[in-house]
């Protein structure tokens, strides 16, 4: 791949997009390494840094409008014009519906969806002008229904279609866009889950493990595999595809 390409990696201070951040950079990308803390990116920054790449860290809240245009100028100026955009940035705030307040769905869907589009629509100039890009956006199993997650698997499944919207539009112009579907990864969300229902982690990763035909729990790295061949340029073929990365066949 050619070294000169940026990727902005959303949620990347940890977890999936940290992982995918360190992945892309290893196959040669200048990475901007995005998340609501400047901060909390750095260390992220620094083993890619460390490691031979190039980095930058942004702090930047995906759902703001005129933050979002102001964080992509900066990579553009910085790093190089962006043609690989990971949407990885994503909250959960579960319960069941009679629970569940407005302010949670609010909360969930600005992150996924509008952060979603507010990042995609920022960086897609760049790749038309290019005539080449790579949009990966994350989704997950529970895109076919969780318990507990109404806001959650709603906004999961609209980027699904978000994402075969973009192949149609965007595939003239030399950009793709797919989607992955990660089941059960070990990031901090899955340990925090274990947290807040009175286990521990190592407890709810093997409980998790027997339901999965593979027999583990995921890990980021292999989100990180499937982000590193969407993005690639053997991927051009590939568009408006969901890949369920879940360690067995999804419903």
């Amino acid at each position: 791949m050619n070294t000169t390409r940026t990727a902005v990696v959303t949620g990347a201070a940890r977890g999936i997009g940290a992982g995918v951040a360190k992945r892309l950079a290893a196959d040669g990308l200048s990475v901007a390494v995005i998340d609501l803390d400047e901060e909390a990116c750095k260390p992220v920054v620094e083993e890619i840094e460390a490691a031979g790449g190039r980095a930058l860290a942004v702090g930047v809240d995906v759902a703001d409008e005129p933050g979002v245009q102001g964080a992509v100028d900066r990579i553009a100026r910085e790093l190089g014009a962006p043609t690989v955009l990971v949407n990885n940035a994503g909250i959960t705030r579960d319960n069941l519906l009679f629970k569940m307040t407005a302010d949670d769905w609010d909360a969930v869907m600005n992150v996924h969806l509008r952060g979603s589009f507010l990042m995609t629509r920022a960086v897609q100039g760049h790749m038309t002008e290019a005539g080449w890009g790579r949009i990966v956006n994350l989704s997950s199993t529970s895109a076919l229904g969780n318990r507990g997650q109404a806001n959650y698997s709603a906004a999961k499944a609209g980027i699904q279609g978000f994402t075969k919207t973009l192949a149609i539009e965007l595939g003239r112009f030399g950009v793709t866009a797919n989607a992955i579907a990660p089941g059960f990864i070990e990031t901090e969300m899955t340990a925090e889950t274990a947290r807040r229902i009175g286990m521990t982690f190592d407890e709810f990763k093997a409980a998790a493990a027997t339901q999965i035909p593979v027999a583990r729990t995921g890990r980021p790295e292999d989100i990180a595999h499937a982000v590193s061949f969407f993005a690639g340029e053997g991927a051009g073929f590939v568009s408006g595809q969901v890949l369920y990365v879940a360690g067995g066949p999804q419903d």
